[in-house]
């Protein structure tokens, strides 16, 4: 399950280096040409695609090193 999320990395590149499917000045937002405001609205997209691509990878493997539950060292119960 997690490997089938990380493909959400692949999507900011597909988007942005296709640049004939952004080249236009219209439509326009707050006086931004569509150029410019696709690009810009990109990244918190990227962001938040990464964050959610790191979440889903990192879920399995919340053990520590000792071999310890997060979860219980933080609530203080014993596994």
């Amino acid at each position: 399950m997690t490997q089938r999320r990380l493909w959400l990395l692949l999507l900011p590149y597909v988007g942005l280096l296709w640049v004939a499917f952004y080249n236009f000045r219209d439509p326009t937002l707050f006086g931004f040409p569509f150029f410019y405001w696709y690009q810009l609205a990109w990244v918190p997209l990227s962001a938040l695609l990464t964050w959610i691509a790191y979440q889903t990878y990192m879920r399995p493997t919340q053990l520590t090193h000792f071999g310890t539950d997060q979860s219980a060292i933080m609530t203080g119960q014993s596994i």
